[in-house]
């Protein structure tokens, strides 16, 4: 029968030995590309302004839309404003595609950054996380997609860390993905709104006034929304999930 030879268990170890294997060399070649892209990001952040950004995607042409939301996706996890991008597409293409764009753009960014620090040091958190930062995991996890919603309506923290932190989390990838998706949508729109008016006014292109009043009322309307998600307060009994640390 296979697998009930003298060989099975060296054969059963030698796979798991190469499982092993990949899986530290892709941790390191992620590791190494994330630690190469954070210092070229901190060398050339001056690099990063609303002039320099729209004369690149300028020059692209109609190619622009989708070198846009690649780099947005890249600059995401690079910890490069975001802000920034947002603007400048919403001067661009417009309030509504480069809400679209924009939208895109910090979705896959999100993800991504997600992906690097589940794939990187997630389960190291999960079995070694401090009691503080144990509590603090547990909270976010009970309150689920609400967690997520409510740091994307209310930035208290910044944007890219707190891609990096869910990822430590036991939150699905699919609804992370999801309600970053519908929650960013609001603060997205206020910032492409802004960039297109403040282009219109600098053109004198009438209409200018509206543009801005859109954008202060899509502002208003981001302050009110975490209101109506808030839900109850994440049921204790969600800490039996996940092992408490150094207990005997």
């Amino acid at each position: 029968m296979g697998g009930s030879g003298p060989g099975a268990p060296r054969y059963h170890l030698r796979e798991w030995g190469d499982r092993v294997r990949r899986r530290i060399l892709v941790r390191s070649s992620l590791a190494v590309g994330l630690g190469l892209g954070l210092a070229w990001a901190v060398a050339h952040r001056h690099l990063f302004t609303d002039e320099i950004v729209r004369g690149q995607l300028e020059a692209l042409g109609g190619w622009a839309p989708l070198a846009f939301v690649g780099a947005y996706a890249i600059a995401t996890p690079l910890f490069l404003p975001g802000s920034v991008l947002t603007l400048v597409a919403g001067a661009l293409l417009g309030p509504i595609a480069g809400t679209a764009w924009s939208l895109i753009g910090a979705t896959l960014g999100a993800s991504l950054s997600f992906g690097l620090a589940r794939t990187l040091v997630g389960d190291v958190v999960a079995r070694r996380a401090g009691p503080r930062l144990d509590v603090l995991l547990r909270r976010i996890e009970g309150g689920g997609w609400r967690s997520v919603a409510l740091v994307r309506l209310v930035p208290l923290f910044p944007f890219s860390l707190s891609n990096y932190a869910f990822g430590l989390t036991r939150i699905g990838f699919v609804p992370y993905a999801l309600t970053s998706l519908v929650c960013m949508l609001p603060g997205t729109a206020t910032l492409a709104w802004a960039g297109h008016s403040g282009r219109a006014a600098l053109g004198g292109e009438g209409g200018a006034g509206g543009w801005g009043l859109a954008a202060l009322g899509g502002l208003a309307l981001t302050a009110l929304l975490p209101r109506l998600i808030r839900g109850p307060p994440p049921d204790d009994g969600a800490r039996g999930r996940r092992p408490a640390s150094g207990s005997g």
